[in-house]
């Protein structure tokens, strides 16, 4: 059966996984686009994908592809899909998806018509207008997107960053997908030191192991198509029997990973013998500004971004802490953050920047892979810039008048004590000192309106709202 493949994945690694795939899978049909990569291949490329792929998702089976800007056209264009082929007669199948720029854009109603259609082509085909959906799972999914429809079947479950080794995770955990995307991008593969001087639940050191040991990463959880009626388990048992057999064994590696809370550690610890690399990761309780680094090899981090650990200014002097302690170094150095300053409190540009997301937030990967002697300090205007602006905000203004007539606190004209004082008003001194800013006397005229004393005393304008002038009607306007 040839089938074609969709495997949506975190932005900026949609290249990773179709290097992934085209070498690792053997696969020639890889197309990658924004978000996601688009293969094709039968089940055996759908077992393997689930099971060796380290950045994707999901693996996604993309059943149609069809154009629709109302209900009738959603309708038909699901129903011509041969559901039989794949959904047996107790198959549960929810619905569920998205819809961006498109006339079809409430999901619930989207949902609907889909699950709908699905019923109406499965009664047809088995006799029946009832299903009790009480068998095996089967994710339906759909995406409209400039009323271009695209409908889905998932095969993966979980998703497949959820290797089944984390159970328990720190306060602001790196996905597996993405801390495996940073070991590639490294080009990390056992032959020198990998340090993670926050290693937090042990996500990077435990897949830069996985990596160096060419262990499949979903070796320990199940997934949805492993029920499913038309791939046989035997292929499935197959798939497992040869991952096993092309893991590295007999080998040596140097990875070291610590963080300055022993909570997290003893997680780390606890969550790499989960995955049965315990014995080639060595983890300590140390200050990353302060521990001692190897003269060379590879570093890997996650530093706290003072959004979910820290607040923002202890995370900057963190990095002020780490480019002092490492800006010489002969370390490869690569750091993920989502503070866009990053280089001018490090002090010193980076070699080359790559974009990601953190699940919802936006990052940079920070890396340093030349010499020492090539490394560049970032200049004086981005290194020094939030000092200068600190200091410039804090000095005196020179100006004879330091507030304009038109500020924040009023139109009041100030003027300066004799002795330097600070600015006061002087309606706003009494033998008690300072009182705070009175409303002027208001007094409410015969019509109901509110008006201040003064305007009401100006006249006969009790009977015009908001003390308008009354029209003369003898004498026609002109």
């Amino acid at each position: 059966m040839n089938l074609e493949f969709c495997c949506p994945t975190l932005f900026g690694l949609e290249g990773i996984v179709a290097d992934e795939l085209r070498f690792g899978g053997k696969l020639t049909d890889v197309r990658a686009e924004n978000g996601r990569v688009l293969f094709t291949g039968d089940v055996q490329t759908l077992i393997w994908a689930n099971m060796h792929l380290r950045c994707a998702e999901r693996v996604l089976i993309r059943l149609a592809s069809f154009p629709a800007d109302n209900f009738e056209e959603l309708f038909e264009g699901t129903k011509a899909i041969p559901w039989e082929h794949f959904l047996p007669v107790h198959a549960s199948f929810p619905v569920k998806g998205h819809a961006l720029d498109s006339k079809l854009f409430s999901v619930p109603d989207c949902q609907k018509i889909i699950k709908k259609a699905i019923v109406n082509r499965l009664g047809d085909h088995y006799g029946i207008s009832w299903f009790e959906e009480d068998g095996e799972r089967y994710q339906i999914q759909f995406s409209i997107m400039r009323d271009q429809v695209e409908i889905f079947l998932d095969t993966s479950g979980a998703g497949l960053h959820k290797r089944g080794y984390r159970a328990n995770a720190n306060a602001a955990p790196l996905r597996e997908t993405l801390a495996a995307a940073m070991v590639k991008v490294a080009r990390w593969r056992g032959r020198d030191t990998l340090i993670d001087p926050f290693c937090g639940s042990g996500t990077i050191p435990i897949e830069a192991a996985m990596i160096a040991l060419n262990r499949a990463p979903g070796l320990m959880r199940t997934y949805d198509a492993e029920k499913w009626h038309w791939i046989t388990s035997t292929d499935w048992k197959e798939a497992r029997e040869q991952a096993i057999s092309e893991v590295r064994t007999g080998i040596q590696l140097d990875i070291r990973a610590s963080d300055i809370d022993p909570a997290a550690v003893i997680l780390a610890r606890d969550n790499a013998g989960k995955s049965g690399v315990e014995q080639f990761i060595r983890f300590e309780t140390a200050d990353a500004t302060r521990r001692d680094y190897p003269e060379t090899g590879t570093l890997l981090a996650n530093p706290p971004y003072g959004e979910r650990l820290l607040d923002k200014e202890s995370a900057q002097q963190l990095y002020r802490g780490m480019g002092r302690t490492l800006g010489k170094s002969d370390l490869r150095q690569y750091y993920l953050t989502s503070d866009q300053e990053f280089e001018c409190f490090y002090g010193y540009q980076a070699d080359k920047r790559r974009k990601l997301y953190n699940g919802m937030i936006r990052c940079d990967l920070y890396m340093y892979f030349k010499p020492r002697d090539e490394r560049r300090p970032m200049g004086r205007t981005n290194q020094g810039r939030t000092d200068a602006l600190t200091r410039r905000d804090s000095a005196p203004r020179k100006t004879d008048k330091p507030f304009g007539r038109n500020d924040r606190m009023g139109k009041t004209e100030r003027m300066f004590d004799k002795d330097k004082k600070p600015f006061v008003r002087r309606d706003r001194q009494d033998s008690r000192g300072e009182k705070p800013f009175q409303r002027r006397e208001q007094t409410e005229g015969t019509d109901g309106f509110r008006r201040h004393k003064k305007s009401a005393e100006r006249g006969n304008r009790t009977n015009v709202p908001n003390g308008r002038k009354p029209q003369n009607p003898e004498k026609p306007r002109t």
